[in-house]
């Protein structure tokens, strides 16, 4: 259970699993640019069998503690965590994260100041090389018709250098989970996390139930942070593979309406079919059997998501989210048009009606 200290405004939540040596490398930027008589940081701890919780009770006494009974994966864990913070605001901030001095009191300022706005992301760049975005996250995150993201600085596989051309705020369909700062009330009121989902898609998930009942998503990319990416499990893991596949279904058959489900599912049908046949003519016989299982798991499960389904649906307030791109994003990307910029053009915060 959580350590029972005074009230903060904003929690700073990290959530661990066998990271010793990442908390070792990134929680001390963390607490030297966040600790104030406003923000408290939370190590929550995911069930480790490393010498985490030890470590960080010995070198970080500062960082409140919690400690859970198991791995419940990074959606449930977020969920099980925020149930033990009280604070207006939480911050999801993965464990591979580099802080930088002024990085949290401007998001936090643009949300006291728009309550309108859920949630809030800053600008994610890469860690590994500084003048690029990072890949999950990028400046603020968005869907096509179909369902696949992308991100304003990386579309696809095609990560953009950083030259301050999306550094304007805008509204977005989706906040990477890697550095998420949510409305605690909003978190709660609208459902968290799925669990089910264990880990990929589910932030996404989420901004899209936001979204559909009139709240709103934001990039600020005054505020930087820099992303290892890919710590946990590496791009081309057949199990992240198999994660991202299923769970993106899973999102589809929850947030679609029933009047566009079939065209979507059809059309999500083929261009999968498209990506399983080039991994397996690549010789990648692992990740094209984990689309399979995918697909497998999908449909097995479908029948038990029918009544989130439809509660979700009767919930929904807004029927065209602007922010949800109306065409095929994998049509265009190879037919050329490989930045943000070259499909939407400068910065607007109403791309997503094009």
């Amino acid at each position: 259970m959580i350590e029972k200290k005074q009230a903060a405004k904003i929690s700073v939540v990290i959530l661990n699993w066998n990271g010793r040596k990442l908390l070792e490398q990134f929680l001390p930027s963390v607490l030297a640019h966040s600790t104030n008589e406003e923000c408290r940081v939370v190590v929550a701890d995911n069930g480790s069998t490393d010498d985490s919780v030890d470590f960080v009770r010995a070198r970080f006494p500062e960082a409140v503690l919690i400690e859970l009974d198991k791995n419940y994966g990074f959606a449930e864990g977020y969920n099980k965590a925020l149930q033990q913070v009280d604070s207006e605001y939480a911050l999801l901030l993965n464990s591979d994260v580099e802080t930088t001095p002024d990085w949290l009191q401007p998001l936090v300022s643009f949300m006291d100041r728009n309550p309108e706005v859920a949630a809030v992301q800053p600008k994610i760049l890469s860690y590994k090389q500084k003048d690029h975005f990072e890949y999950a996250g990028a400046a603020g995150g968005f869907i096509d018709r179909f369902g696949y993201p992308f991100c304003r600085g990386r579309i696809l596989e095609a990560v953009e250098e950083d030259t301050g051309q999306y550094d304007t705020p805008i509204p977005v369909f989706w906040a990477t989970g890697a550095c998420l700062l949510i409305r605690k009330s909003d978190f709660t009121l609208h459902g968290g996390l799925d669990g089910t989902f264990f880990a990929h898609m589910e932030e996404i998930d989420l901004c899209w139930r936001l979204n559909a009942r009139g709240r709103i998503i934001m990039c600020f990319p005054s505020s930087v942070v820099y992303h290892v990416g890919g710590a946990s499990l590496g791009k081309d893991n057949p199990k992240k593979m198999y994660l991202n596949f299923r769970n993106n279904l899973l999102m589809l058959y929850k947030n679609v309406p029933a009047n566009s489900y079939t065209f979507t599912f059809a059309a999500r049908y083929f261009f999968d079919f498209l990506a399983f046949m080039h991994l397996l003519l690549k010789g990648n016989v692992r990740s094209a059997m984990a689309v399979v299982k995918a697909y497998r798991d999908f449909l097995t499960s479908r029948k038990n998501y029918k009544r989130a389904r439809a509660e979700n649906l009767s919930k929904t307030t807004v029927q065209e989210i602007p922010t949800r791109h109306n065409r095929s994003i994998l049509l265009q990307f190879y037919s050329g048009k490989k930045t943000y910029q070259s499909i939407f053009g400068e910065d607007q915060p109403e791309a997503g009606k094009r």
